[in-house]
């Protein structure tokens, strides 16, 4: 592939180094099963399932084929007082594999609307129960909760923060649960439950009264990887209960199989109010996400309202898209037929065993890992990131393409991955680390 003379100049790329990467540009071209091909002809191994989207490999025919009978038959239909079969299927696939008793799914198109629509549920929740004075958020330091104004705001991520001042009130930030003195901990850390008592803390300064939801990621993925320690989950959904706070998880990266359950919420025995998904619901394949709702929260929203009147004035253009929605069926019976979760959860072990061979080099400081995800700590550089910058470059150009937050890279092979595909990652993971040096 020929890339004319500032033909990538028009495209403005999100989360990247602009100037850096259209001065030595990394395309990829081609993508099938777990290898992507870039322009020079080079091929790469996928190792952060894209950006933890194609749980089932790349080129799956199943999902164009349905997209593209999907398309031939009927492209769109406004999705407001109308409707399509599709998201109603969508919907009833995915209440059977959700955690009992979150039965009503919102779609959107994305992880950050899956987040700004949660947060609009709250606040109807809220409000429709008669505490709509319930207008504060708790959420966590070093969270990642999209990129739109209400995940902005929910984020503990100061890079994602710093040049959008201007962001939503009200919202009030628990500590983290990573600890220095925990480094090399895989699985559940065994000290840190107590960091739950944060919440506690909160509804101590603000009431209780004034909370209207505590959001967090089971396990925390954005920022590098950080798993809840043992019983922390489970004693904010104690504190939630005692104090009639919804709990939301966002499960936009760690479900659909990562953890080796269709949802970490499942994993860990821990059943939240609302969860957002997105990512890998369609395999990459659409822009699609989700919001799904317990009985409790649908049915007092939707009872509230008068008869015959809409009961939640929000939604989107192309919520439930015809070709989304199909590329959403296509996808969860693959996960079925394919028996992809329960491939994660057999593979899981060997994945960490090899994620944690990796410690004897020297430019790791930490590893961390859980089911088909591993986060991998780099000594920073001569500025936070820029470690992380230059190796995941080297790593794409040494056949493997790994996601990094600053100087962490995540690892997240697609669920079809073979032990041969571990062991490739680890080894171009090692040679690279060792041609950075120190």
């Amino acid at each position: 592939m020929n890339i004319a003379a500032n033909s990538l100049e028009h495209h403005w790329m999100p989360f990247t180094a602009n100037r850096a990467f259209k001065s030595d540009p990394r395309l990829v071209v081609k993508s099938e099963g777990v290898h992507l091909w870039d322009h020079r002809g080079g091929q790469l191994l996928d190792g952060s399932s894209g950006l933890f989207c194609v749980a089932a490999g790349h080129g799956r025919t199943e999902i164009a084929d349905a997209v593209h009978a999907q398309l031939q038959t009927n492209d769109y239909m406004s999705p407001f007082a109308s409707g399509t079969p599709g998201s109603f299927e969508l919907a009833r696939k995915l209440a059977a594999i959700l955690p009992e008793g979150i039965d009503h799914v919102f779609f959107v198109n994305s992880g950050s609307e899956a987040v700004d629509t949660a947060l609009k549920v709250a606040m109807a929740y809220n409000r429709a129960r008669g505490e709509g004075q319930r207008i504060r958020f708790v959420s966590r330091e070093r969270a990642y909760h999209g990129v739109n104004i209400g995940g902005v705001s929910l984020s503990g991520m100061v890079k994602n923060r710093e040049t959008f001042p201007v962001v939503m009130p009200n919202v009030v930030l628990m500590r983290h649960t990573w600890s220095p003195n925990e480094r090399f901990v895989r699985g559940q850390p065994e000290g840190g439950a107590e960091l739950a008592e944060d919440l506690q803390r909160m509804i101590d300064a603000y009431g209780a009264s004034t909370i209207g939801a505590c959001i967090v990621e089971p396990i925390a993925g954005s920022t590098g990887i950080l798993v809840p320690p043992k019983g922390y989950l489970e004693r904010l959904r104690e504190i939630c209960d005692t104090y009639g706070i919804l709990l939301i998880f966002d499960e936009v990266i760690c479900g659909f199989g990562r953890t080796g359950k269709a949802f970490a919420s499942q994993s860990f025995g821990v059943t939240p109010d609302i969860m957002t998904m997105a990512k890998a619901l369609t395999n990459g394949a659409q822009p699609m996400g989700a919001v799904a709702v317990s009985d409790k929260v649908y049915d007092t929203i939707v009872d509230a309202a008068p008869e015959n009147a809409i009961e939640f004035f929000h939604g989107y253009t192309y919520s439930g898209h015809p070709a989304a929605c199909a590329a959403g069926i296509a996808t969860l019976d693959i996960y079925e037929n394919e028996k992809l979760f329960e491939r994660a959860a057999a593979l899981s072990d060997y994945f960490l065993d090899k994620m944690f061979e990796l410690q004897d080099i020297d430019l790791i400081t930490d590893i961390r890992g859980y089911g088909l995800l591993a986060g991998i700590d780099l000594a920073p550089g001569a500025a936070p990131g820029l470690r992380g910058s230059e190796v995941q470059t080297r790593l794409f150009w040494n056949g493997l393409h790994v996601k990094f937050t600053g100087d962490c890279g995540i690892i997240a092979p697609p669920l079809v991955a073979e032990r041969s595909h571990v062991d490739e990652i680890c080894s171009i993971i090692r040679k690279t680390l060792e041609e950075t040096g120190h």
